[in-house]
């Protein structure tokens, strides 16, 4: 399958198959999630000095970005993840049939440095290379942070969307942005993709030069490396004579590894090089940890180093007290003047807001599962908002699961479990399934307690970014 392409275009075998292309094109697209993981493994350790870098890693890694792959397409005359590939970049003649096979053939040099890309073709392929992906991440970020939230939840939350017209300006533009990615954007991602595969189809079978319309756009294709190309590059990459000092040189000069002439002509490009090596070596080594920890080798390693380790039950504190002995001395009367709550039966009280110092709304942690009862296994599927089997899971930051119109709800302010408790409408509540917190006398909880506005059902804590810091839990 591989060589289709390859067998149909005759005698041009630098034309890579389209198999090749879309290889390199997987591999350039897990290094950002990979350098993203390993960021935030290290911020979690030192969140201090990694933070911002964390927040701001699409920027930076754009700049890295562009900083590497423009080196590479200067000495290499390809993109980074191409240069592993065997694969370059060159300009398309605009000749007829636009191929000099000829040419190639007799002179390879001269045909090399003809189609070798000029300094208006590097930039146009950076900004197909850097600047394009970079708007397409920032644009599938925000859509599903602003727009597919609301496609979920429906109509009701679409509204409370409504143009601000005595908005100041900044609100108005974004609330134009946020209608652009909920109505426009669908149709453009679309395209994109549909546009993709009729040029990757009418790759495959020999029917246009790019594998891509962003490279029809700059006039670029791929090709091979071939001979001519391996002289050139080994040429380029040889290292360079460091210029000696002259005899007017000022006191002190020298030619350390810290001398700016010395970083541009020797450590620098050594060090964007060295990526050649860095890449198949970090492949290798998330390979082995992969099979390592997926293998039973490591799984009896692990078993055979904890088996004399003696630790504790694991224990929460926060969440749920432990049961309260029935007390013996109340009679039933006295115990149906009023209705109970969980202070009164022992679980240790609602949570008290640490600003306003008033008990938060929560609702019951999920049941665990108990492995001899096959009834009790349920429970953890469902959510403990609506009591119900958990629909398009959603986890919170402190690692409940929920249904996601439940949780979105619930830390926008807007369930109807948190109205009705609010309200003190006890047949709501009763309705609603809360068995929240009760209050003696009934009525409206206004200034008494906290709805769970932004906070975690469950332990009534903070929840980070509000809706946006709920995450989907792919099942």
């Amino acid at each position: 399958m591989e060589f289709i392409t390859a067998l149909q275009s005759g005698l041009d075998e630098n034309k890579p198959s389209l198999f090749e292309l879309l290889s390199e094109q997987q591999l350039a697209s897990l290094i950002p999630p990979s350098l993203r993981y390993l960021l935030a493994v290290a911020t979690h350790r030192y969140p201090r000095y990694l933070l911002r870098a964390l927040n701001s890693f699409d920027e930076l890694y754009a700049l890295l970005s562009f900083v590497v792959e423009r080196h590479y397409l200067k000495v290499y005359g390809g993109g980074f993840t191409e240069n592993f590939y065997g694969l370059k970049r060159e300009r398309v003649l605009r000749v007829k049939g636009g191929e000099i096979r000829r040419a190639q053939l007799g002179a390879p040099n001269e045909v090399r440095e003809a189609l070798k890309l000029r300094n208006r073709d590097v930039w146009k392929n950076l900004a197909i290379m850097v600047a394009l992906p970079y708007m397409k991440r920032k644009l599938d970020e925000s859509y599903d942070i602003h727009a597919a939230s609301l496609n979920v939840l429906g109509p009701a939350y679409r509204d409370r969307e409504l143009y601000p017209a005595d908005g100041t300006v900044r609100q108005r533009l974004f609330w134009v942005y946020k209608w652009f990615l909920r109505k426009v954007y669908p149709s453009i991602n679309a395209a994109y993709y549909f546009s993709l595969l009729a040029f990757n189809l009418a790759y495959l079978f020999d029917g246009t030069k790019y594998h891509s319309p962003w490279l029809w756009l700059v006039g670029t294709r791929i090709r091979r490396l071939n001979d001519a190309d391996r002289k050139a590059i080994a040429l380029a990459t040889e290292p360079k004579a460091i210029p000696s000092p002259k005899a007017g040189a000022r006191p002190g000069q020298t030619n350390s590894i810290f001398n700016p002439a010395t970083m541009t002509h020797l450590a620098g490009p050594r060090l964007l090089s060295s990526l050649r090596i860095l890449l198949p070596t970090s492949i290798f080594a998330l390979k082995f940890l992969e099979w390592w920890h997926a293998s039973d080798f490591a799984r009896q390693l692990s078993k055979k180093a904890n088996e004399g380790l003696q630790l504790p039950p694991p224990s929460i504190s926060g969440l749920i007290g432990a049961t309260a002995k029935p007390d013996t001395n109340r009679s039933p009367d006295d115990a149906a003047e009023k209705p109970t709550s969980r202070r009164d039966s022992g679980t240790g009280g609602p949570p008290i807001s640490s600003t306003t110092f008033l008990p938060i709304l929560t609702v019951p942690a999920p049941a665990h599962a108990d492995p001899s009862d096959p009834d009790s296994a349920n429970t953890t599927s469902l959510c403990p908002i609506c009591l119900s089997e958990v629909q398009t899971a959603t986890a919170a930051q402190t690692g409940f699961v929920y249904c996601y119109k439940c949780i979105y709800k619930w830390v926008d302010g807007t369930h109807p479990r948190q109205e009705a408790f609010m309200e003190g409408n006890a047949s709501a509540e009763d309705k609603e399934g809360a068995r929240g917190w009760f209050e003696e006398g009934g009525g409206s909880r206004e200034g008494k307690w906290e709805s769970g506005k932004g906070r975690d059902a469950v332990t009534g804590r903070r929840v980070l970014g509000g809706t946006g810091g709920l995450r989907r839990v792919m099942v």
